[in-house]
């Protein structure tokens, strides 16, 4: 399936002063899909192994670091000649072997010709260990999120019509096929973006299949949390990540720790919410108090909301019923408003928004907050048609907004200093 991140790939490729390439991203996001199309499609060769399951490579790397050594194993163990620039390399799982992690710096300093990447679903996890040192400055990074809506159209064969969602987003003039995007944004929310999800979705059109598979892919998340954390860690690890569909349907979506568990603190759960981020499965939008440039100056990191790196896993996760969010009717399910925020927050991190949500001393509080150049602009998500938004106008009167954006399942348009833009634009944004 079409990936936006390999056209970064292929600018990575060709780029003068190229690093050894890490892959951040999450479990089944569709890090070793994408490479192997890439290696596939951009070189001669390529040569791609997995450090969970070649113990002997990854005993190689225990014993020596230097790229020569790892490339003369490679190239017997693989009968292949490793040309520079005519040859992938890629080090999967590479969180399985933190040795394999410090000699990409060896392959930058000695052999940069060769192009190697490295990838792994808990590569962040990894990199937070003291056992060895990380390259530091001796790496190119990008990371891996699960699919975006645009993606998931793409998967679909509507390609056309993503581009058409992108040209009125722009002109703000309305979509005349505004309801059947909205059909597709329903999809979405409850199949996501994990790629195994949609090709499923593609191949059965059927939401329980879907199913099926998200709770394999959440039985993954667990395993990795028993294995790559300690006892104790684990079991505060899964029931932060369990509490989150919890601590949506709060009318305050703030984290609070008490929600775990009573009597819960930031120095208990403190270091669990951390491990769930770095391993790329939930998304961590932090409160601002002010809304002037530069707005990250002003973050409160001891307020914050944590959102699901998939809206799909969400879904099945809440157990909300399909039909409630496939209903072309408007419903007062106030979850419904609890998965837009997170759609949103995928979107946003899919395109590197910093995910920011502003609150005053009072009551009135603005979903997110970005920057765009001098601009700060309020971002309100609602989840159907009903718009009115008071903490949004105190917003903009207090910060003197050029403007502030309402994702809605209402049309496109301008108005009253508003930008409106359907909830299935919100990759455009």
């Amino acid at each position: 399936m079409r990936r936006k991140i390999y056209n970064k790939l292929v600018n990575w490729k060709d780029k003068s002063g190229r690093m050894p390439l890490i892959v951040n991203g999450a479990r089944q996001v569709g890090k070793s899909y994408i490479l192997q199309e890439f290696g596939k499609q951009e070189f001669d060769n390529c040569i791609i192994v997995n450090l969970e399951i070649d113990k002997a490579l990854a005993e190689k790397f225990e014993e020596n670091l230097t790229p020569a050594s790892i490339i003369q194993y490679l190239e017997s163990a693989h009968s292949q000649r490793i040309i520079p620039g005519k040859t992938l390399i890629v080090l999967d799982e590479i969180q399985a072997c933190e040795r394999a992690l410090t000699s990409l710096k060896y392959f930058c300093e000695q052999t940069p010709e060769y192009h190697i990447v490295a990838a792994g679903s808990l590569l962040g996890v990894a990199i937070n260990r003291e056992k060895y040192s990380f390259p530091v400055g001796k790496v190119n990074e990008i990371t891996l999120f699960p699919m975006d809506f645009e993606e998931f159209l793409w998967a679909l064969g509507r390609e056309n019509f993503a581009e058409l969602i992108r040209e009125h987003y722009e002109s703000n003039e309305p979509l005349g096929v505004h309801s059947m995007a909205v059909d597709f944004y329903n999809q979405y929310l409850i199949v996501g973006g994990m790629p195994a999800a949609v090709k499923e979705f593609i191949n059965t059109n059927s939401f329980v299949a879907v199913a099926d598979i998200q709770n394999r892919i959440l039985n993954e998340y667990i395993a990795d949390m028993a294995k790559y954390a300690e006892p104790s860690t684990s079991i505060k690890i899964r029931a932060c990540y369990e509490s989150i569909p919890t601590q949506l349907a709060k009318e305050n979506h703030k984290f609070q720790y008490s929600v775990v568990q009573r009597g819960g603190s930031a120095t208990i759960f403190g270091e669990s919410i951390e491990w769930l981020k770095y391993a790329g499965v939930v998304l961590k939008c932090q409160k601002t108090s002010h809304g002037t440039m530069p707005i990250k100056v002003y973050i409160d990191l001891s307020d914050f909301k944590l959102y699901m790196s998939d809206v799909g896993m969400l879904t099945m996760q809440s157990g909300i019923v399909t039909q409630v969010i496939l209903s072309p009717l408007e419903t007062k399910n106030t979850f419904l408003g609890a998965i837009a925020e997170n759609y949103v927050a995928q979107a946003f991190a899919a395109n590197l928004t910093p995910l920011l949500y502003w609150k005053n001393d009072n009551t009135a509080e603005v979903d997110f907050v970005i920057q765009k150049g001098v601009d700060i602009i309020p971002v309100e998500v609602k989840a159907g048609i009903r718009v009115r938004s008071k903490s949004m106008n105190i917003f903009m009167t207090k910060y003197k907004c050029a403007y502030g954006i309402r994702i809605s399942k209402k049309n496109f348009g301008f108005e009253n200093g508003i930008k409106s833009v359907p909830l299935y634009a919100a990759f455009c944004i």
